[in-house]
């Protein structure tokens, strides 16, 4: 029996664990990535699309932190109604269908309050359907096979994160060759595009995943339940939002390996290569999504989410190193990709894992929203921290910050007893 095996206070499932491969498993999947390839292609293009309307960057700063705060709290209120009424997979569709409606609302833009109302109405529908499908997954394998159907999951989910950007460039590039009756038309077109995956993945989630778990709790009180969750949950909560303060949003990679490599190959083949540096630690992901979770079915999802914290925090460091020393290397800033591509996709692939075996099978979903919610308030408060940093102080500085509260929040999940239940 492993360190999970033991920490696990009540969540049991019936597949063996030759069966973690199963429909539910594929066909969340699949979803996940038809999902990351709809409203990714819009993350790239969109700040294009806000520079030909005439819409400042400091619009696309705030649509994009309001949408992300929206998306944190519906994640922990998702779940509770989920445990509360029992109908996870109806929730969870309605949550994929918001996000082609929010696609629409979005290519209809002409100012800022539709394309505020489109991203709203995404990121609504990606914090209600995200700890449901997460919880539907966990019990459609069994526990020793978790981090695999979890790593596979990441994998899926992140090759629509590469691919939806890479068709999205190179469709707006196509359409900008067509005549046009003014400069938003080949956004628009793509954004109409974008739609069609959105669809499919309702569609896919709909035939192929079975929820395993349908029992409602009527009784669930949202603030009781959340007090009674386990001390050790919540110590881990702790942990990760400390290590989350720290957890910049890779943008600011981007941006830094912008500003290093600009002196020697000007900005706009910076910007280009920063772009791609960006797919290639996205790349690393899929990679390594599946290994991780078969490292942790074997070694424990709690010790190789220690080591993936580390990882972060040595990404930080490095970037800030990077600018101490003004490293231009395509080489050497690969590697700080590289290094970031490992520690995300230990990240999310096992987070929700450890959670689930710190819960009870009555809040399993409710928890991991309250996971999604400490992460996205402390990821918003660790984005904007770094770029006010950098700012007013330097860059050095800021990455240094974040370096240092990763690695706090590292020390902290390592100190979780394993053993404690309670």
């Amino acid at each position: 029996m492993n360190a999970n095996e033991e920490a696990t206070p009540g969540i049991t499932s019936s597949p063996t664990a030759k069966s973690w491969f199963n429909r539910t498993v594929a066909g969340a999947g699949l979803t996940s990535a038809l999902g990351d390839f709809c409203y990714e292609t819009t993350t790239v293009i969109l700040p294009g699309f806000l520079a030909v309307l005439g819409i400042p960057a400091a619009a696309l700063g705030a649509i994009e932190g309001i949408a992300d705060a929206v998306a944190s709290f519906t994640k922990m209120i998702s779940g509770y109604i989920a445990d509360k009424l029992g109908h996870r997979k109806l929730l969870v569709l309605l949550g994929y269908g918001l996000t082609p409606l929010g696609q629409l609302l979005i290519s209809l833009a002409a100012g800022w309050p539709l394309l505020l109302l489109g991203r709203l109405v995404s990121w609504f529908g990606k914090g209600l359907r995200g700890p449901l499908r997460d919880a539907i997954v966990i019990q459609a394998v069994s526990t020793e096979t978790r981090g695999r159907a979890f790593g596979f999951h990441r994998a899926m989910d992140t090759v629509g994160a590469v691919l939806g950007p890479l068709l999205g460039v190179a469709l707006l590039g196509w359409a900008q060759t067509w005549h046009w009756d003014d400069a938003t038309g080949p956004f628009r077109f793509v954004l109409w595009l974008s739609v069609i995956p959105g669809v499919l993945a309702v569609l896919a989630f709909l035939t192929l995943v079975q929820d395993p778990e349908h029992s409602p709790n009527p009784t669930l009180k949202f603030f009781s339940a959340l007090r009674s969750l386990p001390l050790r949950f919540k110590r881990y909560l702790a942990a990760v939002g400390i290590f989350g303060m720290g957890d910049f949003s890779h943008s600011l990679l981007i941006l830094a390996a912008t500003q290093l490599m600009t002196p020697s190959m000007g900005v706009l083949h910076a910007a280009q290569v920063a772009g791609l540096l960006y797919v290639w630690r996205n790349v690393v992901q899929v990679l390594v999504s599946f290994p991780v979770g078969v490292l942790a079915d074997r070694f424990g999802s709690l010790p190789i989410l220690v080591i993936g914290y580390g990882l972060g925090a040595l990404t930080a460091i490095l970037t800030a190193l990077a600018f101490w020393f003004k490293v231009d290397s395509l080489a050497l800033l690969a590697g700080i990709f590289f290094i970031a591509g490992l520690y995300v996709a230990i990240q999310e692939a096992l987070e929700s894992t450890v959670t689930a075996h710190m819960v009870s099978r009555d809040t399993l979903a409710m928890s991991i929203g309250a996971l999604g919610t400490v992460n996205g308030i402390a990821k918003f408060i660790s984005s904007t921290a770094v770029g006010v940093l950098w700012t007013v102080l330097s860059p050095l500085l800021s990455f240094a910050l974040a370096a240092v509260l990763m690695f706090a929040g590292t020390i902290a999940l390592a100190r979780l007893d394993v053993h404690t239940t309670s």
